[in-house]
């Protein structure tokens, strides 16, 4: 029974352990990430706490322009992404903003989706092109290892026919009546 609880308060000490060094990990995690955002936020806050030129982000001086393209695609979309107007009371309504440039950049997403899917037919068809013209050279390939092969066949014919001519003429083959007096250093 002693034995089985120090067996479990080891067990618990390296759970507690176990426990304690993932927090200290996470935690330096969260330190280092903290860290990175530093130089980030100290700009955001300069920009919003300039005590000379105060920042107010109510958009009364800016005028978006709007495409057709854009609209005509928010308007006819079921979802209703936008959810209001540009401008109420005379300030920019960000929210719709917002939804507007999300709603853009959807747009150029499936764009970006529709040329690279041109793209990649582009890319099948012209390799369509090479296989068949592969296979095209394959195919004359093997017409003209077929006609060699059947020139040298027809040439080896020949050369029996004609050896066997000159040996019911002469008896012999012409070469051996040629080479017969020469010695034999000399020939090779």
């Amino acid at each position: 029974s002693c034995a089985y609880r120090m067996k479990q308060n080891d067990q618990s000490k390296s759970d507690t352990t176990e426990k304690i060094q993932k927090v200290r990990s996470m935690w330096t995690i969260i330190v280092e990430m903290l860290t990175s955002l530093k130089k980030e936020k100290e700009i955001v806050d300069s920009v919003l706490e300039d005590c000379v030129h105060p920042c107010i982000l109510d958009g009364t001086d800016v005028v978006l322009s709007v495409p057709g393209f854009l609209t005509s695609r928010v308007e006819s979309e079921i979802h209703g992404y936008c959810t209001g107007n540009l401008y109420e009371d005379g300030k920019l309504n960000f929210l719709t903003v917002i939804q507007l440039l999300n709603e853009a950049l959807r747009t150029l997403r499936d764009e970006h989706c529709r040329c690279e899917l041109k793209e990649l037919h582009r890319i099948e068809e012209v390799v369509t092109s090479y296989k068949k013209a592969l296979q095209d050279l394959e195919t004359n390939l093997r017409r003209v290892e077929q006609h060699c092969e059947q020139k040298c066949q027809s040439i080896s014919r020949k050369e029996e026919i004609w050896e066997s001519k000159w040996k019911t003429i002469l008896g012999q083959c012409p070469f051996n009546l040629i080479f017969k007096d020469e010695p034999v250093s000399s020939v090779i």
